[in-house]
């Protein structure tokens, strides 16, 4: 589970999760939820996998996230459906979408960058919490 936050001139992000796989998946689909207006309008046709090495999850986070951001913004891809394994060592995951296509995606909004203000990943009683904030 996802929500969007208004913050200043940026836009956070405030993902929810029972574990820590499902945080790293949810997270990938709140940026797309961003990009564009309809994320049920893109179709998981083409597979991205993506292996980031470290222990933090903080700073996995924000890897995994800069690196979604970058197939968008040089190949214009659009993803829809995630898996994240997160491990001792990294992270391991796969994400589906397909290039974007003006006759059936409309953007929402322009992310410029992820940043490392206000980035937090933690344990809860209920599960995973994550905040992350995008500039736009």
């Amino acid at each position: 589970m996802y929500e969007m936050f208004d913050h200043t001139a940026d836009l956070g992000l405030r993902i929810r999760a029972a574990d820590l796989n499902t945080l790293f998946a949810e997270a990938g689909r709140a940026l797309f939820a961003v990009l564009v207006e309809d994320l049920d309008a893109v179709a998981p046709r083409q597979r991205l996998d993506v292996t980031i090495t470290g222990s933090d999850h903080h700073y996995l986070l924000f890897d995994w996230l800069k690196e979604l951001l970058y197939h968008f913004e040089v190949e214009h891809l659009l993803l829809s459906r995630f898996e994240a394994t997160v491990g001792a060592d990294g992270l391991q995951a796969s994400a589906w979408g397909e290039p974007f296509d003006p006759q059936r995606h409309e953007l929402a909004h322009e992310v410029k960058a992820i940043t490392y203000h206000g980035l937090r990943v933690e344990k809860t009683p209920d599960g995973w919490l994550a905040e992350v904030i995008v500039d736009i």
